[in-house]
């Protein structure tokens, strides 16, 4: 007995690193399956006669999906739990993945990816409900930060990843490759959340880790997240700060391959530094935000003072398009996603600190919706700006986005939460 004591005490500690590792994979195999298309859009292109707006439509329906999941998979992730609503976001995406190796029209693929957006999605709602629920604000951002920088890396090594397997195999199969990977993480997750509520573990705000909030108090929360400016506020920071990023995802390989005619070969050599970079930029907000917060910062001024300088490297972002040289240009796009994902991982966080427990669910995904809406409308825009007038005038917009977007939340981080019970991860007796 003293022996199987000991494992389970063992176990308990361990759990914080495990749920970090296994949101890390997760993170990873979630861009991964995002960038797998705009690695290949080319070739899709071309097998199905779409033209730039075609395919401006097709990343437009993604994110009003996205934006739809994002207000919805708060509702979820509240009534089911983080454990099991994971388990559904995960098992929606990995099949829609799946399901784009089979797209034969414009109208298929645009169904696949619409699909991916519903699940995508709720894997940032999840997460950092599921951070709040098991880690000490100290290390909230930090834990964010990880695995915010496995989503990054699944963006770089995608790159050349799929180059390498449409090599080898019919290019194709990355999307099955893509959704079966994804569908192998779920029975981990499954476990190791598992264990977790087994144990009985008391979460931050004093209530069994992963309960279930009564559906009687979904109208409430939903009510009270509505009525603060804050959520408002919040939601039109992600709409229009969001996009930046959506374009590295969506548009910048295409970018390299047209305007920099760099071949596929070449993006997969040189691009990936992009998205190395913005993975650094999300592991950097949050180290420096939790040495503010040890320094005896308060710890909503700490991811104040980390977005200030995140948003004052982004006015570079214009030398991107003027510089002539090729490898220049990525490493001052480098910058930009450095900035922009630490300033995003900045703005995840602090809804953990502004909002009570029961309705942190509810508040990051009517948030996240903003992600989805502004990147639906940034897409169309960007595919209009693109046809039209190339991708120039994109590269000094994306310079000022985060800098008034800053000024306009700059009294919110004064703000306080809730009560809140901010305690250990609870251990087995």
């Amino acid at each position: 007995m003293a022996t199987m004591k000991n494992a389970a005490t063992g176990l308990a500690r361990f759990r914080p690193l495990l749920l970090v590792v296994l949101l890390f994979f997760v993170a990873f195999i979630n861009y991964f399956d995002r960038q797998s298309l705009s690695v290949v859009a080319p070739r899709f292109q071309a097998e199905l006669h779409m033209s730039d707006l075609d395919y401006a439509h097709v990343v437009s329906l993604f994110l009003l999906a996205s934006a739809i999941a994002y207000a919805l998979a708060g509702f979820l992730s509240d009534w089911l739990g983080t454990r099991r609503s994971m388990a559904l976001f995960v098992s929606v995406w990995s099949l829609a993945e799946a399901a784009t190796a089979f797209a034969t029209s414009t109208l298929s693929l645009s169904a696949a990816r619409f699909c991916l957006g519903l699940g995508e999605p709720g894997l940032w709602v999840a997460a950092p409900k599921a951070v709040g629920e098991v880690l000490t604000e100290r290390m909230r951002a930090l834990a964010i930060g990880i695995y915010s920088l496995g989503s990054s890396l699944g963006a770089v090594v995608a790159l050349p990843a799929i180059v390498f397997l449409t090599s080898h195999l019919p290019w194709r199969s990355v999307f099955l490759i893509d959704g079966v990977a994804g569908l192998l993480w779920i029975p981990l997750w499954l476990w190791g959340f598992r264990s977790r509520e087994a144990a009985g573990g008391i979460g931050r705000a004093g209530r069994p880790d992963d309960a279930r909030v009564a559906a009687s108090s979904i109208a409430p929360n939903l009510r009270a997240v509505l009525a603060r400016a804050t959520t408002w506020k919040l939601v039109a920071a992600r709409g229009l700060t969001d996009p930046v990023w959506y374009f590295y995802l969506f548009w910048f390989p295409k970018y390299l391959m047209t305007s920099r005619s760099l071949t596929i070969d070449g993006v997969a050599h040189f691009a990936w530094f992009v998205y190395l970079g913005a993975g650094i930029g999300a592991v950097t907000g949050g180290l420096f935000a939790g040495l503010l917060i040890r320094r005896g910062m308060r710890v909503c001024i700490a991811y104040r003072w980390t977005m200030l300088v995140a948003a004052v490297m982004l006015p570079v972002s214009p030398l991107t398009a003027i510089v002539s040289n090729s490898t220049l240009a990525i490493l001052i796009a480098s910058i930009i996603a450095f900035a922009h994902m630490n300033w995003l991982v900045t703005l995840t966080a602090i809804v953990v600190e502004l909002y009570p427990a029961p309705q942190v669910g509810t508040a990051a995904g009517l948030i996240a919706s903003g992600s989805g809406l502004g990147g639906m409308i940034s897409s169309e825009v960007i595919g209009a700006i693109v046809t039209h007038h190339g991708y120039t005038p994109l590269f000094f917009l994306m310079g000022v986005l985060h800098p008034c977007v800053l000024a306009f939340l700059w009294t919110l981080f004064e703000q306080k939460s809730g009560p809140k019970v901010d305690v250990q991860p609870h251990l087995p007796a």
